[in-house]
């Protein structure tokens, strides 16, 4: 799951070519061309994004486009999730991520999903997905890792030499 203060830290835009709008009640801020957008331990990357701001003037919802929409994040174990489709559409106020058209989430340590449209939940790590194009939504799963073992194998002791009688001792 995702740090559970991120959504309370702010939202900034680390990067676009350009900008349109501005922080109101109720409004949108359009970013376009190389985006990246970081909050806490999450960051979102796209060729276009969409700022709602609610009622209060805060972010509500991040709509990125992309070749693909990125985003990424860091859990409270510290194991990395990463996301890529081609829209990618954020609700900041319940932490869910909906990815739509080729996504695929992949979760550090426990596998990874393939669908045309994935929600991931970044408070919880719950993932649904959806396939409208085969019917199929594809997943991996992670084996749990095994501990490594300290304790070398015991050696081995040397096979007996097996040695052919001398001449002097082979009996008639």
């Amino acid at each position: 799951m995702a740090k559970k203060d991120d959504r309370n830290q702010p939202m900034n835009v680390e990067h676009a070519d350009s900008f349109s709008g501005f922080n109101a009640p109720n409004s949108i801020t359009t970013l376009n061309g190389h985006v990246v957008i970081t909050q806490g331990t999450m960051k979102v990357t796209g060729n276009l994004a969409k700022i709602h701001f609610d009622a209060d003037q805060q972010v509500s919802r991040v709509v990125v486009t992309g070749n693909p929409a990125h985003i990424q994040e860091l859990d409270d174990s510290g194991n990395l999730m990463t996301g890529d489709a081609a829209q990618l559409d954020y609700d900041n106020i319940n932490g869910i991520a909906v990815l739509t058209g080729n996504a695929v989430v992949h979760q550090q340590g426990r596998g990874e999903a393939h669908g045309d449209k994935l929600t991931y939940n970044t408070q919880t790590a719950y993932i649904t997905g959806d396939s409208n194009g085969d019917g199929r939504v594809h997943m991996t799963f992670l084996p749990k890792p095994k501990p490594e073992t300290t304790k070398s194998a015991p050696a081995k002791a040397p096979a007996a030499a097996v040695s052919a009688p001398s001449p002097a001792q082979k009996q008639p």
